[in-house]
């Protein structure tokens, strides 16, 4: 019996200037992030991917989640259902570049853990109690291996 294929999610990936657009590009394509997506996704559905800047990361913060900082991923999940799911994921580059330094972690690996975790978030996972944040943290990790990357909470 063969295996079937996963279902494959549409990415739109955008960028808030042609300079975090080129930055990015060093760090991973297109086809790489489609990848971790999917990976993570699991479903047909639509996913955009925002990569912005400082500024741009604190005004969405500030006005969605009322923390006046930039952070480094936000979701935000339109339509889940057992087959589809629609969102957009804001990436912050600035703030996981400075991350992934202190972190002494690639910016490849924390991009792709931050993706990853983004669209699990879509997914309806959360961190809010220990339990759902040990399966969501299971989940991350469990995807990020399949990707080749380590385990990012050691």
């Amino acid at each position: 019996m063969a295996k079937p294929t996963p279902s494959i999610c549409t990415v739109d990936i955008q960028y808030a200037s042609e300079a975090i657009a080129a930055k990015l590009h060093t760090i991973a394509p297109k086809t790489l992030i489609r990848q971790w997506i999917n990976a993570a996704i699991g479903r047909s559905g639509e996913i955009t991917l925002r990569f912005v800047n400082r500024a741009e990361g604190q005004a969405l913060n500030a006005q969605f989640r009322g923390k006046d900082y930039a952070t480094n991923v936000l979701t935000f999940p339109y339509q889940l259902s057992k087959h589809e799911l629609v969102a957009d994921i804001v990436l912050c580059l600035p703030v996981i570049a400075k991350e992934a330094r202190e972190q002494h972690k690639t910016v490849q690996a924390h991009l792709a853990h931050l993706i990853v975790h983004g669209c699990l978030h879509a997914l309806g996972y959360d961190h809010e109690r220990d339990r759902q944040a040990k399966a969501m943290e299971g989940h991350e990790t469990a995807i990020l291996k399949n990707l080749g990357f380590s385990n990012p909470y050691i």
